[in-house]
Formats: structure tokens, sequence, C-alpha cells
């Protein structure tokens, strides 16, 4: 079917922040084995925005998100061709310090998951392992990320406890914290509150209306009333490709592509 259909160039109409391009991903191919899941994909996201990549199941979305932070890297027989880069830097250039890249990019998964360790020791991790061990460092960062993520209200008071004794909305909303306790550049959402029931949802979408801004957000959405909802702008893509990219308001209401308009509209997806 794939090799059937015909596709155009993207269409690319994007307001660019004043600040720039926080990614710029460049001619980007990634290859499974034989089989390739992307294909020449172009996209700059902006600094302090919030960019949804929405499209139909299997489109590529999660797998363009990972690459950011090289998290495929951990797929066996996985190749690349293209670029992305981070402030000018190639982050798939020889010798890059992988580790020292996902610090700069935090990671919030569809399914919370919180350590088995207390709610205080959770947030401090990625601290304790760059070798941080000052209680006033530690203690003011745990105050600063569950302050960021709308948790310290409920959290103050139990950060001894368990972090798998919170709901599954606040157990997310731990996760945020760990992800800003390192005081992250990006924040890479992977449908974060597909797990989570509505009320938690909006407090997830209000949190990140708090965040950009403060951080650039990318998130992956199988919802497009929530990527219309929370984000500046949206990268539809299909079958591997980005089929067109812009300010989220034109995306949904009045796409250059056909191919988009019909997504968008419900006529498949």
């Amino acid at each position: 079917m794939q090799d059937t259909i015909e596709f155009e160039p993207t269409a690319y109409h994007i307001k660019k922040s004043n600040e720039g391009a926080a990614l710029d991903i460049k001619d980007f191919n990634l290859w499974y084995g034989e089989k390739q899941a992307l294909f020449d994909n172009n996209l700059e996201i902006q600094k302090g925005q919030v960019t949804a990549l929405i499209g139909p199941s299997g489109c590529g979305k999660s797998t363009l998100l990972r690459c950011l932070n090289r998290m495929n890297d951990l797929v066996d027989d996985l190749r690349i061709e293209g670029q992305i880069t981070v402030d000018g830097f190639d982050i798939y250039a020889k010798g890059v310090d992988v580790i020292a890249l996902r610090k700069r990019m935090g990671m919030v998964f569809q399914k919370p998951n919180p350590f088995a360790m207390s709610i205080y020791d959770n947030i401090t991790y990625p601290l304790r392992v760059d070798g941080v061990t000052k209680k006033s460092i530690l203690d003011e960062t745990v105050e600063r990320a569950l302050q960021q993520s709308a948790l310290w209200d409920e959290a103050k008071d139990r950060l001894n406890d368990s972090a798998l004794g919170l709901s599954g909305g606040q157990q997310q909303r731990l996760c945020i914290a760990r992800a800003v306790a390192s005081d992250p550049e990006v924040l890479l959402m992977d449908e974060p509150c597909s797990a989570l029931d509505p009320i938690a949802t909006a407090r997830i979408e209000d949190l990140i209306e708090e965040l950009k801004g403060t951080y650039t957000i990318v998130i992956v959405t199988h919802s497009m009333a929530q990527a219309a909802r929370v984000s500046d702008n949206t990268a539809f893509m299909y079958l591997g490709r980005l089929i067109e990219y812009g300010d989220t308001d034109t995306i949904f209401t009045n796409p250059r592509k056909s191919r988009t308009n019909d997504y968008v509209t419900g006529r498949f997806g």
C-alpha cells in the first residue's frame, strides 16, 4: 500500500518564535532493519512553544519523538540518515554524549512510571546519579519540581511515602516533576494522558500550559482535541512522512493538504 501512495512536499507554514528553533530536523530517515519507518522528515520545533505530533496509529509519531533524545538507539538493527540538531550541533554526530543529551531532553511516557521509592527519592534520583548529595540542593529541587508540576500542595506532607501510593494522575505529574528536576531545555511527552481519566487529563493539560515558555514541549497525542487545546503548532504525520506543519489553528481550520483535512475532519484515522 505504501508504495502506491504518492506524496507531495510537506506543506510548511509555521510562525517562528522570536527565539528561533530549539530542534531542527533535516531530511531525517529511519530504518528498522530493512523496513523504513521515517521518510525525509523536515521540522523546526520552536523554542518555548508546544508542538503536537498527530496522525493515525503507526504513522511514526512516537518513533520521531524518541529520536529526539536517541531512545531509539536501544533498538537493534536501527539505521538513520539525516540530522537532528540542538543549538546547532548534530545529536547523532560521532562522539555525542547521549547521557548528557537526555538530561537536556526530559521524557514523560504514555503510562506513569514512578520508581518504587519515595516521592522525594523519585525526584532527586537524577541529581543523585550526577553525584549531587547536598541536602539543601536536593530539598530545593524537590520543592521547585513539585511546584512546577502542580503537585507540591498534595505531596509536601508525604514526601517520604512511596510514590506508588499516588493516584494515576498524581503519578504522571510526579514523572513530570522528575523530568524537570534536572532542568532540561525540552520536555518530550509521548501520549502522557492516554492512561488517565478526564479530570487527571485536564490537570496535565493545564500543567502543559503553565510549563510552556519555561520549556520547549513536544507532545505526541492520539487526541486531536487535545492537540487543539494545548499546542501552539501541530505536525501531521502519515505513513512515516510529515505531511503538514503549521500553527495549530491553521492545521485544524484551514489545512493546505487534502490528506490533513481528511484526518482532522475524521474521514480516516
